[in-house]
């Protein structure tokens, strides 16, 4: 029997609440054993970590730059993509899903930062050295040193580098199209013919008609989601797989029956058409989408070819938190459940008497006036109306500036209780939004799924990681989750493209963000991901994240 939309749910929420594990390529490993540093010591009261980490320069090495400039997207959502490298400089490209920055020219060196495949950046004329790396170590823009070898290149022209022109979108909420699996089924490294699809796919007509008839995961739903990059749909999935179309922008790597560039690693022999599988428990990116004889296939990040009719498209939630002295000022409320209740208070009564609705995660103007009935806060809202504590977290600015925030740092405030961020710039509190943190609430983070309570400092973060769970026993993934900011361990902030429950406690120990407000928060901590990397790692110097109760 079909799973339904409602299952679906459920499968993802479960590994929502596993997505505090990472795994790809040579990046560090999110698994307790292997994290991407040591974990931050907590110093006197008010006084920010310092820590150790792979984003350590060591001694005569380089890492990277403190922000300087226009920011790369503001906490508004506003973006400005960075110059290309310029014209008639030498580049290098990365050529791997994960191609690691060294602080030295040395592969002992700490890593500073991560290329992904496609990504082209300045460098040096010549190497540095050739320790460890017969191709040579090249100082790249604006820090670091990249073996040229299987992960690097100076040939422009190299297949994965041609094939991989395309960038994570900094300018929407997602950098990718996502979908996750709702019918598993064959991966292929090529557009597969007629016979192929018979003998990888000999239920398809079975397949095909449940795609037909669901309305919450199959033909009819999400199409828009495929064009990303592509416009508006002009004809329907159906009618397009009736009519057998064939777009004309095919991509050229997979035109006249090619094989994908070896990106993911695969592919074993040239006559390789399936090379792997999906199944409901993944959820994919992807960078391309398009139509061969009526059926759509998508292009991962990693360049495999999967049928779209294997996944739900994945819109990811349109929340986003606010700009404080903008959008609202303090004293304010957010609403963190779905119907919530405004109430008037009836001196005649001597009772709260229910007065409408109040919009789901919307921000309430305060008066700052409260008051207890039948043991329940309820909070004045400035049009005279009262809501609960039960359904909205009010929010002040911090009673008691810790240092540095005096100091002028940036930093985030996570309050469990109220699964409320608000982030700081020095004193002042500039943005607010709901998050997901761990299911467990405030139990034992040692020995439950909640998220680990301190002060910390992020040192890592990615554009997009593969996070999965070797705890459950069973196999969870989810590729390109995007925008990862770790600060301890293996606790990060990071988008949840799979839920929509933010206000409610939800993940396995990380903090959970709308995608909208990760992309947002992502490009104003620090450190900062220089233009055209993917990833970067940096000690000491990171955006505070104060998580408490």
């Amino acid at each position: 029997m079909e799973r339904t939309h409602e299952q679906l749910a459920l499968v993802l929420c479960a590994v929502a609440l596993i997505g505090c594990g990472r795994a790809e390529g040579n990046s560090p490993s999110l698994s307790a054993d292997a994290p991407a540093e040591a974990p931050p010591q907590t110093n006197a009261a008010g006084a920010a970590p310092t820590q150790s980490a792979d984003g350590d320069a060591g001694p005569g090495g380089e890492s990277v730059p403190d922000h300087s400039g226009l920011a790369v997207v503001s906490l508004d959502g506003v973006a400005n993509p960075p110059p290309p490298p310029p014209e008639g400089a030498p580049k290098l490209a990365s050529i791997a899903m994960s191609t690691e920055v060294r602080s030295r020219p040395d592969r002992n060196a700490g890593r500073i930062g991560w290329l992904r495949a496609g990504a082209v950046v300045e460098r040096d004329p010549e190497p540095k050295g050739t320790s460890g790396c017969p191709g040579g170590w090249y100082k790249i823009k604006p820090a670091g040193y990249v073996c040229v070898g299987p992960e690097a290149t100076l040939d422009l022209n190299h297949p994965i580098v041609r094939a991989s022109t395309r960038r994570p979108d900094i300018t929407q909420k997602l950098p990718y199209m996502y979908g996750t699996v709702t019918r598993g089924g064959p991966v292929y490294a090529k557009i597969p013919e007629a016979a192929d699809i018979k003998r990888f796919e000999p239920s398809l007509k079975k397949h095909l008609k449940k795609w037909e008839k669901d309305t919450q995961s199959g033909a009819t739903y999400g199409l828009d989601v495929w064009f990303k990059w592509k416009g508006e749909p002009t004809i329907s999935a159906l009618d397009a797989f009736e009519q057998r179309i064939t777009d004309s922008d095919i991509p050229w790597f997979l035109k006249d029956g090619a094989q994908a560039p070896n990106l993911s690693g695969l592919i074993k022999s040239p006559d390789d058409v399936k090379i792997d599988g999906v199944d409901r428990r993944n959820g994919v990116a992807f960078v391309d989408s398009f139509l061969y004889e009526g059926r759509r296939y998508n292009v991962s990040t990693d360049l495999r070819v999967i049928p779209a009719d294997r996944f739900r498209p994945i819109r990811g939630s349109d929340f986003h938190g606010y700009m404080i002295g903008k959008d609202i000022d303090f004293p304010f409320a957010l609403v963190r459940r779905k119907n919530a209740k405004k109430y008037t208070w009836s001196a005649s009564k001597n009772a709260m008497v229910e007065a409408g609705d109040v919009e789901w995660r919307s921000a309430i103007p305060l008066t700052g006036k409260q008051k207890f009935y039948k043991g329940r806060l309820h909070y004045e809202t400035k049009d005279g109306s009262y809501i609960d504590d039960r359904n909205a977290g009010r929010v002040d600015p911090a009673k008691k500036m810790p240092a540095w925030g005096k100091n002028g740092e940036k930093w985030l405030d996570v309050n469990i209780t109220k699964q409320v961020l608000v982030a700081y710039e020095g004193t002042k509190a500039v943005f607010a939004t709901l998050v997901s943190t761990g299911e467990a609430g405030l139990d034992d983070p040692e020995t439950t799924k909640s998220t680990k309570r301190g002060i910390f400092r992020i040192h890592t973060k990615y554009i997009s990681i593969t996070m999965d769970s070797d705890t459950t026993g069973e196999e969870y993934e989810l590729r390109d989750v995007p925008y990862v900011q770790y600060f301890e361990g293996g606790y990060a902030l990071h988008g949840a493209y799979w839920h929509d429950g933010f206000g409610q406690p939800k993940s396995h120990g990380c903090i959970n963000l709308a995608p909208e407000d990760a992309r947002r928060l992502f490009w104003w901590t620090e450190p900062e991901v220089p233009p055209g990397w993917h990833g970067v790692a940096k000690s000491l110097t990171g955006t505070v994240v104060f998580v408490h109760p």
